[in-house]
């Protein structure tokens, strides 16, 4: 058990290392571009837009393609309470 705990925290460890390497290398980038800083900003205003669009097309095409598939299969599944615990 000790040893899965370990594991555990070394594994979130990990993971936010990867994330603050991921914020410091961006920032590091941002500061160092050889655009203006108001050029930087309208580009990852547009790049932001265009994840954001591209976001609500997949989520509204699976969102669809789910639909069809549990009516087609007659109704959501019914869970028991027990699944969730």
């Amino acid at each position: 058990m000790v040893e899965k705990m370990s594991e555990r925290r070394s594994g979130q460890s990990f993971g936010a290392g990867v994330l603050v390497g991921v914020v410091v290398g961006a920032i590091i980038g941002i500061l160092l571009a050889p655009r203006s800083g108001k050029e930087t900003r309208d580009i990852m205003k547009d790049k932001a837009d265009d994840v954001s669009a591209s976001v609500k097309d997949f989520t509204a095409d699976r969102r669809k393609v789910y639909t069809e598939t549990w009516k087609n299969r007659g109704g959501r599944p019914k869970m028991k309470p027990s699944y969730f615990e």
